[in-house]
């Protein structure tokens, strides 16, 4: 594993920082399929995401986690921005740093995300045609989940008051005040409404997880962009890449897989479900992402 950065090239005049795996027999005269590994909203490379990569490496394939602009180590202004929008491009800035690693096989470069980074993945697949083969794990459409709720109870009308408070956090950020913040999973386990949610804290907060990169909430003024974000937009006509989804049978998440699921024209598209696990527990889980590299391995190995 190596730590790279490597600029940004969307115009942001940010340095990315990644963890960059390679294969256990690497040759630097032959040339290889890629994984770009999105981390989820409020993580950073070094928790789940990394944590793929290296397995992914494990299976012959270079695989990069990185940190997403202004998240993490990489750089950017204000710190823990949580723009959707950047975050898609974040993927494609990978991608182009990976086309110029001469041992990367440029036609053979696939993406997957784990919770909101396997939502910024589809939505980069839908733009970047570069991506031949996507795969998600406990997919979170960050913007379905922000108007809609984790149990997908709340109707987007119901939504405007956190738009509203984007638009004020954004007047406060521009008188100088200090950053307002939301938190991206609960700070505190008594603020988690349920148990996949109080393993969420768990995660970001305790030792279960926590990293120093990784501080759990994100800029308020990002409520603009989330709230009226879709990942999966026009997925119906431009997501035809192979597509697998990974999802537990006891995720309150699973309905967003299901929606990609059912929207995506790909003629390639299945549904992989660990049976008895949560959202969370595809983070770090043991078996659990034993059981989710057991399908995505053999996943990228045929489509890349």
């Amino acid at each position: 594993m190596n730590k790279v950065t490597f600029p940004n090239t969307n115009g942001l005049d940010i340095t990315i920082a990644g963890l960059l795996n390679l294969p256990a027999d690497f040759d630097e005269t032959k040339t290889y399929p890629a994984v770009v590994v999105s981390h989820p909203g409020g993580g950073v490379k070094e928790q789940t995401a990394g944590t793929y990569a290296r397995k992914l490496a494990e299976q012959g394939f270079v695989a990069i986690a990185y940190d997403a602009s202004y998240q993490g180590e990489s750089t950017g202004e204000p710190r823990q921005l949580e723009n959707p929008h950047v975050r898609t491009e974040d993927v494609s800035a990978v991608i182009d740093y990976l086309t110029t690693l001469p041992y990367v096989d440029n036609d053979r470069i696939g993406a997957m995300g784990i919770c909101a980074g396997a939502g910024y993945t589809a939505n980069a697949a839908i733009n970047d045609r570069r991506i031949k083969a996507v795969g998600t794990v406990s997919m979170v459409n960050i913007g379905q989940m922000f108007r809609n709720g984790w149990d997908n109870n709340v109707k987007d009308s119901d939504a405007i008051p956190y738009i509203q408070a984007g638009s004020d956090s954004r007047t406060s950020d521009a008188s100088g005040n200090d950053i307002a913040t939301i938190p991206m999973a609960p700070l505190k386990e008594e603020d988690a409404p349920n148990e996949e949610l109080r393993q969420a804290w768990e995660y970001y907060h305790t030792d279960r997880a926590a990293y120093c990169t990784a501080p759990g909430f994100a800029t308020a003024r990002s409520l603009n962009q989330i709230i009226t974000y879709d990942a999966f937009f026009k997925a119906e006509a431009f997501l035809t890449q192979p597509l697998l989804t990974v999802v537990g049978s006891n995720a309150g998440s699973k309905w967003m897989s299901d929606d990609l699921m059912a929207r995506a024209a790909s003629s390639s598209k299945n549904m992989y479900i660990v049976e008895g696990a949560n959202h969370m527990d595809l983070y770090d889980g043991e078996s659990e992402i034993t059981e989710a590299i057991s399908v995505l391995a053999p996943f990228f190995t045929s489509n890349l």
